[in-house]
């Protein structure tokens, strides 16, 4: 018996990423800004370097918005009504800010401006794990990341929470244990970056079998627009994929 090709509708998510190592970045679309929070390492503060967001706390010696631990459950709240270009970078505390020189102030602008650092988007005052450029209606963004390795543990966890959210067992933090819910492993994801420094889809779908899932995984090297996948995804996935990840 022939097997049924799966359509676009077959899938609980897709996902186009693209990593530059050499940079420490990584290009996503089909990432909204609240899955990348809630799927990324804990942050304790976020300096907002270009954004449209009206209550957050004002630094002084910046001259910038920012957003306390406190206050990130509320930020997350309004991001839907949330227009226009959002950037900004992590920070440890706002004594740190407050000691950030001239030079490196304008540095953060000219990252928000262009969405490239002129050296580094990584300050040693900051102690900053991420710097985020995208916008906030969009599912689009570029992300730098201080460690790479937190790129394959957020896709981990973001695809763990959809497995979850599938398979009915609450909350990902109330989950299951590992032997009854299906894990993603990020160890598995990092193998997988040969394919992901070409560009690639990455496409979560539930098997036939009951608890079992599957990641499959398409080499998309002639896109230089991601916009373009997804006005391509139908023929798209009607390619072979290049790995098939199988999460049980």
């Amino acid at each position: 018996m022939v097997k049924k090709m799966k359509n676009a509708d077959d899938f609980i998510h897709h996902l186009y990423v693209h990593m530059n190592d050499v940079d420490q970045f990584v290009i996503y679309s089909g990432l909204s800004f609240k899955q990348f929070f809630s799927s990324a390492e804990p942050m304790r503060n976020i300096l907002l370097l270009k954004h449209q967001y009206e209550d957050g706390s004002f630094n002084m010696h910046t001259q910038l918005d920012f957003i306390g631990t406190d206050d990130l459950s509320g930020f997350l709240k309004k991001l839907p009504d949330m227009k226009g270009d959002l950037c900004w970078v992590d920070f440890a505390s706002e004594k740190n800010v407050n000691q950030l020189s001239p030079e490196e102030q304008s540095e953060l602008l000219y990252f928000a401006h262009k969405r490239e650092p002129v050296h580094s988007p990584f300050l040693s005052k900051l102690q900053n794990r991420y710097a985020y450029s995208g916008r906030a209606e969009d599912k689009f963004a570029k992300v730098y990341y201080r460690f790479l390795a937190d790129h394959e543990s957020l896709l981990a966890n973001l695809f763990n929470k959809m497995i979850v959210e599938k398979e009915g067992t609450g909350s990902f933090w109330r989950r299951k244990s590992k032997q009854q819910v299906p894990m993603l492993d990020p160890i598995t994801l990092r193998a997988c970056r040969p394919f992901v420094k070409e560009g690639a889809l990455l496409s979560l779908y539930k098997m036939e079998k009951p608890s079992q899932y599957g990641l499959e995984i398409r080499a998309l090297g002639d896109y230089n627009f991601p916009d373009e996948v997804w006005v391509d995804l139908k023929e798209i996935l009607k390619q072979p994929y290049d790995e098939n990840l199988q999460i049980s």
